[in-house]
């Protein structure tokens, strides 16, 4: 607190299924300690209010405001620090910003999907050989297999451009391994 010349407070909410109480979390940015934490009905700004009085009375400066930006958390803290510096979290904006990118993402993310549903006849195919060629098809196939498990953290890591680019990189293997085994031309740049 010295070394900032107050604490800045964060109000985050966490709902664990929708139609439950969401459980409201009001920390100090700087060190991450927690300061008071409740489960509550509606979250309207008057029970966040009463959530944030405690640590209002705490009487420490408080020179910044940040919350996930539902519509009763900022009149709630405006209501205790009225003159205070007031953030919506750069996190949830961003969320908020990169929806339509996370839903074309998604998109992507379903298109790769079913175009590679034919894989798993291919490993029908493949699971009883013994060969040197099946065993390295079944590894690429593992490869595959795994990049469709893959699940990024929209917005910053999107599953579908990853998947996207893990698929481009074992299909770049696959053509350099068959170049290379003669079972297709050099391709000329």
């Amino acid at each position: 607190m010295k070394e900032n010349k107050g604490i800045m407070l964060s109000m985050d909410g966490v709902q664990p299924e929708k139609g439950n109480e969401t459980l409201y979390v009001v920390r100090e940015v700087f060190s991450g300690t927690m300061l008071a934490a409740q489960n509550l009905k509606s979250g309207s700004a008057s029970e966040l209010q009463a959530l944030l009085q405690p640590v209002k009375d705490l009487e420490f400066p408080v020179i910044g405001l940040v919350s996930y930006g539902k519509q009763s958390s900022r009149p709630a803290m405006a209501n205790l620090w009225p003159n205070v510096p007031y953030q919506y979290c750069q996190y949830h904006y961003l969320k908020d910003i990169a929806k339509p990118v996370v839903d074309e993402d998604r998109k992507l993310k379903i298109g790769i999907k079913k175009t590679l549903r034919g894989i798993r006849e291919i490993e029908r195919q493949v699971e009883k050989e013994t060969s040197t060629e099946a065993e390295i098809a079944k590894d690429y196939l593992a490869a595959v297999r795994s990049i469709l498990l893959e699940d990024g953290n929209p917005p910053l890591d999107l599953p579908g451009v990853r998947i996207f680019e893990n698929t481009q990189a074992v299909q770049q293997s696959l053509d350099r391994s068959l170049t290379k085994k003669g079972a297709r031309a050099p391709e000329k740049n």
